[in-house]
């Protein structure tokens, strides 16, 4: 991949800080090797590692055999950029003895190899118990036995010819050209997890797990005035095959730019993104004041990522992250007073990884605990965290929530944020009609630039699209728009919520924590919202 690509694509990436793109394993031919390792192999190979590490003193042990293949699409108006496979195999390897949790890996895949990476991983625990001061609590989880689970997809992107996605980008430029873009860049980022775990708990369980991202980014020029605008594409990366990419008419959902629910038409969007970026370079600067914010799914998934999940991650709660990704507001203490406000009593927030379609969709967690949904806040009210195996026993729970992740095979798994999503609203309601109600407000469409505080609390959103709204009509598109708040004032702000038919899934590719740092893939879905009374500022630099 070529450098300039890479900063491209990386710079996409959003989270508690922005994450590289993972370019790692070995190159692969052009249409790659993607026939999934036999279960069985796995199987052989995993009671070696467990036998291992329970021979030198272990009284907990873990193995996951993991193949990761990446796909890159890359294109800019009618030239093909790069194309790039990758492939990484391997093995990591986790245990538990004298109460410390050791961790070793391997990329050379045969018995002798993982044998002694498993008696590493025991070495190494006994090396930390000298310091540790209070032994490792694991949550309880039952032996599962042998378990398949793929993500339920109609078409493998993988399977589909490089020259037919390549033909699809190139529709995609020229549908931008065609309707005045100066520039596109456009790609296809496709990801395929094959992921195998094993426990002493007598559970292995095989996952075959696929993720899908189309994007493109269009700039429109004024060469008078020497100024220029971008509209990046409104689609949402996904936890689904090559039949995202084919919509549908009963998957679309009609309103001011191109939104999709299931499907999403990469060439529609690409016309409609070069004409509202001509109309960017138009468009009347905002004036700052106080203004009812609609915010679109598109663009409100951020906002959620950022000040609700992250605050609600426990080690982050617990000061754990405090060094690289920051703290949390929402500490223990609010927890307990079970009354602390998180935001109105419309606002419900859910954690769940089962969600159908979802980056982080799967049917176990990296350490063989069953994925389920549970609340975080329900009614405005804090009433839980995100947290694993080692972690519940703090806030007195008794069984893991089943979101414990790892980026890669060589990467010791730890918590990590479950798709966050916001409840859709109880009763029936429009985009259109919560628009009628709104006198003096903003459409926000997309999501644009943040700033957030360490404490995930004092924040700063900008978008892709704004329209001002007046007596309850949407008027012109405007620019330089952002919006400031904290996190408790303005989901106590919120008045509306717009029902499940206009619900959605949005997220980041590239949610990056930990040291060393690891990404992860995680949606957020909601409906469309109304926040009432929020500041908003005008972005424009004067100089």
């Amino acid at each position: 991949m070529k450098r300039r690509d890479f900063i491209y694509i990386s710079g996409l990436g959003v989270g508690s800080l922005m994450a590289p793109i993972p370019i790692m394993g070995r190159p692969l031919g052009i249409n790659g090797a993607i026939t999934p390792i036999a279960t069985g192999d796995k199987k052989t190979l995993a009671d070696v590692a467990l036998n291992a590490a329970r021979s030198k003193g272990a009284s907990y042990a873990d193995i996951r055999i993991g193949r990761y293949l990446n796909q890159f699409l890359i294109t800019r108006e009618k030239k093909v950029q790069n194309i790039v496979n990758t492939e990484s195999y391997g093995v990591g390897i986790r245990v538990i003895a004298n109460g410390t949790w050791g961790f070793a890996a391997t990329s050379d895949v045969t018995k002798d190899e993982i044998a002694k990476a498993a008696e590493q991983a025991v070495a190494i625990a006994k090396a930390n118990s000298k310091i540790q001061e209070e032994p490792v609590k694991l949550a309880p989880v039952k032996g599962h036995g042998e378990i398949f689970w793929k993500t339920p997809i109609e078409k493998n992107a993988f399977e589909i010819p490089i020259s037919e996605k390549v033909d699809l980008l190139m529709s995609v430029n020229q549908a931008a050209m065609d309707n005045g873009a100066n520039f596109i860049n456009s790609f296809l980022f496709l990801v395929n997890e094959q992921k195998y775990f094993a426990s002493t708990e007598g559970s292995y369980i095989d996952q075959d797990v696929h993720r899908i991202w189309p994007n493109f980014n269009v700039t429109a020029i004024d060469p008078t005035a020497g100024k220029f605008k971008n509209r990046g594409s409104i689609s949402a990366p996904m936890g689904m095959g090559y039949e995202y990419l084919n919509p549908r008419d009963s998957d679309k959902i009609s309103g001011v730019t191109t939104r999709y629910n299931r499907r999403y038409d990469m060439i529609e969007d690409a016309a409609a993104a070069a004409q509202q970026a001509k109309g960017k370079l138009t468009a009347k600067s905002v004036e700052a004041g106080k203004y009812d914010l609609v915010l679109d799914p598109t663009h409100l998934w951020l906002t959620i990522h950022e000040s609700v999940g992250h605050p609600l991650e426990l080690d982050r709660v617990l000061g754990y992250e405090a060094n690289y990704a920051g703290t949390s507001f929402a500490t223990l203490d609010k927890w307990k007073s079970k009354s602390f406000n998180y935001g109105s009593k419309l606002v419900n927030f859910f954690a769940d990884k089962t969600q159908e379609g979802s980056l982080g969709c799967v049917d176990y967690d990296d350490e063989g605990v069953k994925c389920r949904r549970w609340d975080l806040v329900k009614d405005g009210i804090l009433v839980n965290y995100q947290a694993i195996r080692d972690q519940v026993h703090i806030i007195g729970e008794k069984e893991s929530h089943g979101c414990c992740y790892a980026d890669s095979w060589s990467s010791v798994q730890f918590q990590r944020m479950p798709n966050v999503s916001l409840s859709p609203g109880t009763e029936r309601l429009s985009v259109d009609e919560m628009i009628k109600d709104v006198e003096k407000g903003i459409y926000i469409v997309g999501d644009g630039s943040y700033s957030i505080d360490q404490q995930r609390y004092n924040f700063q959103f900008g978008g892709q699209l704004f329209y001002e709204i007046n007596n309850g009509e949407i008027g012109a598109m405007l620019r330089n728009v952002a919006y400031q708040s904290n996190t408790q004032e303005f989901w106590n702000s919120c008045v509306q919520i717009c029902d499940e038919r206009d619900y959605r899934l949005d997220g980041s590719f590239f949610d990056g924590k930990g040291q060393p740092g690891q990404i992860s893939a995680v949606s957020h879905g909601c409906s469309t919202s109304r926040f009432n009374g929020v500041n908003v500022i005008n972005t424009e630099r004067k100089i």
